[in-house]
């Protein structure tokens, strides 16, 4: 899977506290997750996405500030990502409950992420290992980065160990 490039001079004008604003009108909290949450948070990702993603969440809550966001509705988790987990400079992972996809959710997790690099000083974001192109190309401009397939994520141990 490729890996994306983000110029982070270089985002939507619609804001991380723009859409916050937003989703507080449907009853939607977007925030980092309190580390006294990061079993929860680690359960849902692993549940909803993979162990993998679960294991990169982990590293965002040894973070100050914690380098996650998360939506959230009646205290049930909607969408998370992560960023400065797999490597300085990285965004991801990020997902959106199923039933939640096409809710805005997406965009609003991403933003206040990128968001949050560019305040660390990055001018660029990877978006590494990326499933969805379409979406971080309509939303932020990413664009492809050549030769980045497999990138850093190689090697990869599988789930299962071999007999």
């Amino acid at each position: 899977m490729i890996d994306m490039l983000v110029r982070l001079y270089d985002l939507p004008s619609d804001t991380a506290a723009d859409t916050t604003a937003r989703l507080a009108e449907q009853g939607i909290i977007l925030r980092r997750p309190g580390v006294y949450e990061k079993h929860l948070v680690e359960a849902w990702v692993a549940e909803h996405f993979s162990a993998k993603w679960a294991s990169e969440c982990a590293v965002a809550f040894t973070r100050q500030p914690v380098s996650c966001f998360i939506a959230t509705r009646d205290s049930a988790i909607l969408a998370f990502a992560c960023y400065e987990t797999t490597g300085r400079g990285f965004f991801g992972p990020m997902g959106v409950r199923g039933d939640q996809r096409g809710s805005g959710l997406g965009k609003a997790v991403l933003i206040a992420g990128l968001e949050a690099l560019r305040d660390m000083g990055y001018a660029y974001a990877v978006i590494g290992g990326v499933g969805p192109r379409d979406f971080y190309s309509r939303t932020v401009g990413a664009f492809e980065i050549p030769g980045s397939d497999p990138g850093i994520y190689r090697d990869i141990l599988p789930e299962t160990p071999p007999a």
